[in-house]
């Protein structure tokens, strides 16, 4: 019994002083009408008040902490009645101050405390010193320093899109690019993903097949921007062209004397022919005939064109070129020119050198090509160029002068080396104790020659000794060549001149291939002066052992690998020495 008193009269202290449910402060205090009302003539010190609404829930706690083993409580928090209370009389409670009465019997409501707890950081907060706002732009007058959802431009992810790739052999990779990237970007990467040498010659091809017409992007042309005026069943190509800025280094091989004239006098040296073409004030022209296909029929015409800055032109009447007899046949601005694969066949066309003007907004339609026709390739190339030089100007040096200024900023270490290079392959002697370069062509040429009967010499006494190889000696050398990237193995003629043609009419670009003709002979492919020219290899015997030659057995090598080899340091009875060769890549 002693020891339960002190938990009753601890209980009695609690629930002394009934009080009444419109005055549940007790007498003495303010009633919370009192208090909300005081609150909002903002005369109540909130910090104090948050320190004694703390206090309360403390001693609360503690008084519920001291009954919870011998009162249960009810759902709503209030302890039962029904408990029996200690016999005896009631000791008089001791004068209680009015603050320690909330702390101890106040009953607190934990909405209006969290409100105040909000109200007294608001407080806090508002006492701090002012953050100056460090966008005020961004902000009106009246409103607050935050910046509104509207206030900033939607953010703009980087677009990515898939681009779908094909080589020449029919093999394709699937790309991802941005939205931004230009020809000359996705040529470099690639290059990269399938292990080329980059010697800026690759570039990238616009193929309507269902159109016949293809084209050589510009380095600079967004790769997502052309494909979005291409149609479904056109692809991109991924091929050489090492006459894509060939105009540049020998200009006056591309633009016949007679075909281009010009408002201004010019000297005819090659810079002046160059900086008309790029000079925007400048008012170049090519003119001469063309075959021209009538929009809508299937005839063709021989006309006299002029090509200008403001567009392609015919004439009415002959070779006038007066302004009344002039019609407007093609723009340069909305339009791009294009080389037709097979003119003959699809359009009836009278030679195999078309050409054709086409504007962008055009997918499918071919009543809307602008077909032209040439007599021979020169003409074509003459024409084609011009297009391009006419449209584009400056930003076509400038993409020619890019890699050049990229190749002298790197080191020569890091940049990628060619197989076949001129310039990179020389004739040595190593007969003494140090080597020299042989710069005499006569001794060079005596030089190759005393190298091949070597080599023949070496062949030979491993035919006689056995060779340790699973493949004969002569074997070997009939098949060796075919690991080579210059070797296109059994392609007809006409095949390998359209390889040329495509991967560009410059001077020493060649192939290798299998004779039709003879079964054991082979075929070089070359291409000068814009005309692509066969060479015959022949194999011949010498002492048992099979050689080849190009001179009727004057110059005879092991195998096709030392033949080009030769070739390309010496032109001997060809018209130039082997420079490029045609290279079909597996993405």
């Amino acid at each position: 019994t002693q020891a339960a008193s002190p938990v009753f009269s601890s209980k009695d202290k609690v629930e002394q002083a009934p009080r009444s449910q419109q005055d549940p402060a007790g007498p003495g205090l303010p009633t919370q009408s009192d208090r909300l009302a005081h609150h909002q003539e903002d005369d109540v010190d909130l910090e104090a008040l948050v320190n004694d609404m703390n206090a309360s829930l403390e001693s609360l706690y503690s008084a519920c902490s001291m009954q919870s083993d011998t009162v249960p409580l009810l759902q709503n928090g209030q302890h039962a009645r029904s408990q029996p209370r200690a016999s005896g009389p009631r000791s008089v409670q001791p004068q209680v101050s009015p603050r320690q009465r909330v702390q101890r019997s106040q009953p607190v409501h934990i909405l209006a405390v969290r409100r105040l707890q909000e109200e007294d950081q608001q407080f806090r907060t508002s006492s701090l010193p002012a953050i100056p706002n460090p966008f005020p732009e961004l902000c009106g007058p009246g409103s607050p320093p935050v910046l509104t959802p509207g206030s900033l431009p939607p953010s703009q992810a980087a677009a990515k899109q898939d681009v779908k790739v094909f080589s020449e052999d029919g093999t394709s990779k699937v790309v991802e690019i941005l939205a931004d990237m230009t020809a000359r970007d996705l040529c470099q990467l690639l290059v990269y993903k399938s292990h080329c040498v980059d010697d800026n010659s690759w570039t990238l091809v616009e193929h309507h097949p269902h159109l016949g017409l293809e084209r050589c992007l510009e380095d600079h042309e967004l790769v997502v921007q052309v494909e979005s005026t291409m149609a479904s069943e056109s692809k991109f190509l991924f091929r050489k062209n090492y006459a894509k800025y060939e105009f540049f280094k020998n200009p006056m091989n591309f633009f016949p004397e007679q075909m281009v004239t010009w408002c201004q006098q010019s000297n005819g040296s090659q810079s002046q022919l160059l900086q008309n073409f790029l000079n925007s004030s400048s008012c170049p022209e090519i003119q001469g005939f063309l075959h021209v296909k009538e929009l809508g029929k299937k005839s063709w015409k021989k006309l006299y064109v002029c090509l200008r800055r403001s567009g392609l032109y015919c004439s009415t009447k002959g070779t006038s070129k007066e302004p009344r007899h002039l019609q407007l046949l093609a723009d340069l601005e909305d339009s791009n020119i294009f080389s037709l694969i097979a003119g003959r066949k699809q359009y009836s066309a009278p030679t195999d050198h078309g050409l054709c003007i086409k504007p962008n907004k055009v997918r499918n339609e071919a009543k809307e090509l602008r077909l032209l026709c040439a007599e021979d390739e020169q003409t074509r190339t003459c024409w084609m160029t011009a297009f391009r030089l006419l449209k584009y100007g400056m930003l076509l040096y400038q993409n020619y002068r890019i890699p050049q200024q990229r190749k002298a900023l790197l080191s020569p270490f890091s940049t990628p080396v060619r197989s076949v290079s001129e310039n990179s392959l020389v004739a040595m002697d190593f007969s003494g104790q140090t080597g020299r370069v042989i710069e005499n062509p006569a001794e060079a040429q005596s030089a190759a020659l005393e190298e091949g009967h070597a080599w023949r010499k070496r062949s030979t006494r491993m035919n006689i000794l056995g060779s340790q190889s699973p493949l004969h000696p002569s074997t070997l050398s009939t098949v060796i060549h075919r690991t080579q990237h210059w070797f296109h193995g059994r392609i007809s003629r006409e095949e390998s001149h359209r390889i040329i043609k495509q991967q560009g009419l410059v001077d020493g670009l060649f192939l290798l291939r299998d004779s039709q003709s003879n079964p054991k002979a082979f075929v070089l492919t070359l291409c000068h002066h814009q005309k692509i020219k066969n060479f015959q290899i022949l194999p011949c015997e010498d002492d048992g052992q099979t050689f080849f030659s190009l001179d009727d057995g004057n110059t005879k090598f092991s195998d096709l690998i030392q033949l080009v080899d030769f070739y390309q340091l010496n032109k001997g009875v060809l018209p130039c020495k082997l420079k490029h060769h045609c290279i079909r890549v597996a993405l």
